[in-house]
């Protein structure tokens, strides 16, 4: 398992898929009763995929998940790559994204309080997604120019986007409180915040300055995973998603509403008034436009000249 995660530090895969893919490992090898996988084949490997399948009935998201955590298991661990397995990955369902009219929108922010608030008020203002506002430090903030500054969004790419005008005084609220706790970190001998370990070492203790908080900081301490010092996170993305899911519940909006929700509807608000279909690429960070065009097709505006029979 440290081979496991020493390979994926070096491939420089995220946090979040390095446990993804050490749990799966995990529970394949133990599922097998703990047989080293030198010892393992395909015959193994198709049985957890059943056991996944069948008895624990995951997605087919899900079970691609495990299948690429062996893969990449055998290939770069083991040094052997698998061939000839009965399953391949399961195909991935195409579906249209849920999105809010304005109104909807409004309704689900307005029973958010705080700083929950003003995260969904970033996701549908500024149309980031939700790891993306979670991660924002006071750096990548610009109130003069009204912008926000995405570092490394999906796919490792840098852009710009939107900063709504309305939000400017929340902003700056929340800001002060981030001053006042990193105040107080200073003061208790801390300060730090959770930086890769090559930046931490190319700005050392000028990572304690204000400008690499992050702007939605943790309640509390914790230690950085790779380098053990003690640090301050970010808030966690399933805090927002508990409120997200009471403020839902209480606007009886019968919609299955995500925070990428905020998102989708960011976009189409975006076409529906006017906006060329290049800008809002370039501000949700799509590389290639087909993807924005999805859009298009949940606005209708493909059939915007299409009568059905039923209305001639």
């Amino acid at each position: 398992m440290e081979s496991v995660r020493t390979e994926l530090r070096t491939r420089r895969y995220s946090i979040k898929t390095e446990k993804v893919y050490l749990y799966w490992i995990k529970g394949f090898i133990v599922f097998n009763d703990k047989k080293h996988p030198q010892d393992m084949g395909n015959q193994e490997i198709e049985r957890f995929l059943n056991h996944l399948a069948v008895n624990r009935q995951v997605s087919g998201a899900t079970q691609n998940q495990a299948l690429c955590a062996i893969i990449f298991l055998y290939r770069h661990i083991i040094q052997r790559d698998i061939s000839g397995l009965r399953y391949s990955f399961t195909k991935r369902e195409k579906s249209m994204p849920t999105v809010l009219t304005h109104e909807e929108a409004r309704a689900i922010i307005d029973r958010l309080n705080g700083k929950y608030w003003l995260i969904a008020s970033l996701l549908y203002g500024s149309g980031l997604r939700i790891n993306e506002a979670l991660q924002l430090r006071i750096k990548d903030i610009n109130l003069n120019d009204n912008t926000l500054f995405i570092f490394r969004g999906k796919g490792k790419k840098d852009r710009y986007t939107l900063l709504p005008r309305s939000l400017k005084p929340e902003v700056e609220l929340q800001m002060t409180h981030v001053k006042e706790r990193h105040s107080q970190d200073l003061s208790e001998g801390f300060g730090l915040t959770s930086l890769p370990p090559a930046l931490l070492r190319k700005y050392g203790d000028a990572a304690k300055d204000i400008s690499w908080q992050y702007f939605f900081p943790s309640t509390t301490r914790c230690v950085h995973p790779y380098d053990g010092y003690i640090c301050r996170h970010h808030i966690h993305e399933t805090s927002f998603r508990k409120q997200l899911r009471k403020a839902v519940i209480a606007t009886q909006i019968p919609k299955q509403v995500k925070a990428h929700t905020f998102r989708h509807s960011f976009a189409t608000q975006l076409l529906q008034h006017g906006s060329d279909i290049r800008t809002v690429q370039e501000l949700l960070g799509h590389t290639d436009v087909k993807t924005t065009e999805l859009y298009t097709h949940v606005i209708g505006t493909r059939f915007s000249h299409t009568i059905s029979p039923m209305d001639r």
